[in-house]
């Protein structure tokens, strides 16, 4: 068989070059090949993105004004992993809580990003009030305090609802005294010039130097006050943020009150206890029982749950129930 009966019978076996390879001329080589499979997936990539920033054609023929399906959401950008070069501090970052879990969802992973940006090892501790006694802010955050183990030698009191916007705030290790981040001339609400509220960063030394916060106060309200009043009696001086320009903006606040009312109700003899200086009781005599403790992680974000039970005397609290 001479050469030329040799490739027509190729041919017809199905032999011989495929027919992606005879678009290039001369001898076959694997760069055109790649070349084409690069410019088609760039093409596509393209096509991708325009189709949906709504620039380009609509997919399928389309007509105008239908509306197109949105792009995926970029992935948040993930926060650095602690390193023991960030310090040997560690803040526990302690958050009161009850029923308010659309902010809870906001604040977890926003805090730990806002935290790991800033190089600040920390844990975040969700103190989730299970009774049903009102709700005790200052309570919970002295069981936080007692249940965040030895491995954090520092605490934030920190609202659920105040989110950090100016990333100069400090939330290193308040060696100096308590810190007071959330300070009058930057909340959004609160001005007046003894306010400790909303954010306040403590060492565990000096917080048990004032013996924790009082457990007298059920319901919303004045813990904050009364522990301004136990800081000075313990010789600390509050220090605030300096050369932070952001005013009222500083802070973004995420509590609608008139979707989410506070409990601000004075009963029977909690009208005149509320102004009075609690000599007596604190982190010594804070009664409660954990219910469960669960390590979870919020959009990546890891923080621990504590369901907490706390006790009241009726006898000398008789406005921790409605009742």
């Amino acid at each position: 068989m001479g050469p030329a009966r040799r490739r027509d019978a190729l041919r017809l076996r199905g032999g011989g070059s495929p027919p992606l390879l005879r678009l290039f001329p001369g001898r076959f080589s694997a760069f055109p090949l790649f070349l084409l499979a690069l410019l088609l997936g760039f093409a596509s990539l393209l096509w991708l993105q325009l189709s949906c920033s709504g620039e380009g054609p609509s997919p399928g023929g389309q007509h105008r004004g239908v509306p197109r399906q949105p792009c995926p959401p970029p992935a948040p950008p993930q926060p650095p992993q602690e390193e023991p070069a960030w310090g040997p501090h560690r803040l526990a970052l302690l958050v009161p809580f009850r029923e308010r879990f659309e902010e809870l969802l906001a604040f977890v992973p926003y805090m730990h990003r806002f935290l790991s940006k800033k190089r600040i090892r920390h844990h975040i501790f969700i103190l989730n009030q299970v009774d049903h006694f009102r709700f005790n802010r200052a309570s919970l955050i002295n069981v936080g305090f007692l249940e965040s183990g030895n491995d954090t030698d520092y605490i934030a009191m920190h609202d659920v609802d105040l989110l950090p916007l100016n990333e100069h705030l400090d939330y290193s290790f308040p060696e100096a005294g308590p810190f007071h981040v959330a300070s009058p001339e930057l909340h959004p609400l609160y001005h007046y010039k003894t306010y400790v509220g909303g954010i306040l960063l403590l060492t565990k030394q000096h917080y048990e130097l004032c013996n924790g916060m009082s457990n007298r106060f059920w319901g919303w309200g004045r813990e904050d006050d009364e522990f301004y009043r136990r800081i000075k009696g313990a010789g600390l001086q509050v220090r605030r943020p300096s050369g932070i320009t952001t005013g009222y903006e500083t802070f973004q606040h995420l509590h609608d009150p008139a979707w989410r009312k506070r409990d601000q109700k004075r009963i029977a003899a909690q009208k005149q206890e509320q102004f009075k200086v609690d000599r007596e009781g604190g982190l010594n005599n804070v009664r409660y029982r954990i219910e469960s403790r669960t390590d979870l992680s919020v959009a990546g974000a890891p923080c621990t749950v504590l369901n907490i039970l706390l006790d009241c005397d009726t006898n000398e609290t008789p406005w921790c129930t409605f009742g």
